[in-house]
């Protein structure tokens, strides 16, 4: 089984394309190359295909690294299942993975949400779907400073609050109130639990 991302750019239209979709591309780069891990298309959409165990993280990555640009937003639609045909181009490939998430992504266009999760299983899609929405009422509400402190958490687990105080040169105890606002430490559980939701498949 793999996970695939297929999402699009809120309010797109009214930001500078070079610099989201040059941030978008550098870390999508990070973990595999284009087109084939990777590819954006249509000018505000993309699609990504990674490890099921993966999948929040990455979610997350990308939520935080657009948000992090002034009144931006994503709307992610996550499918799980199988890719039974694999091509050189990301976008010419197929399996339920697919075509869970690309049917999710017009589903998340009508209802309003931001991110959403199709499995092969009832069950897991209930239970994750209910915890991403409650989280999505903070992730959605995450400010651009945030979103920066947040993705730098996420892209590298080791980093110290006195790193990143340094790095936005702000003080280790407003590092410290910003990650409090984020609720950290309840994100890093809910990765946890969505691993686990996720094995049982």
């Amino acid at each position: 089984m793999i996970a695939v991302i297929t999402g699009d750019i809120i309010n797109s239209q009214h930001a500078d394309t070079e610099v989201w979709i040059t941030k978008l591309k550098n870390l999508l780069d990070n973990w595999g190359s284009a087109p084939q891990v990777w590819e954006i298309y249509r000018g505000d959409e993309f699609q990504f295909k990674c490890n099921i165990d993966d999948v929040f993280w990455h979610f997350l990555a990308i939520k935080s690294i657009i948000k992090s640009q002034e009144n931006l937003d994503v709307r992610m639609a996550i499918g799980i299942g199988e890719e039974s045909f694999s091509s050189e181009k990301i976008t010419e490939s197929n399996g339920t993975a697919y075509v869970n998430s690309g049917r999710l992504l017009n589903d998340l266009k009508s209802d309003g949400h931001t991110v959403a999760i199709k499995t092969s299983n009832d069950s897991v899609d209930r239970d994750l779907n209910i915890l991403l929405k409650w989280s999505s009422k903070d992730f959605d509400n995450w400010t651009m400073a945030t979103s920066e402190i947040i993705h730098e958490m996420i892209m590298n687990q080791d980093i110290t609050q006195e790193d990143l105080a340094r790095k936005f040169a702000i003080s280790q105890s407003s590092v410290s109130q910003r990650l409090k606002r984020a609720n950290y430490e309840l994100i890093v559980e809910t990765n946890q639990y969505f691993r686990k939701k996720i094995s049982e498949l």
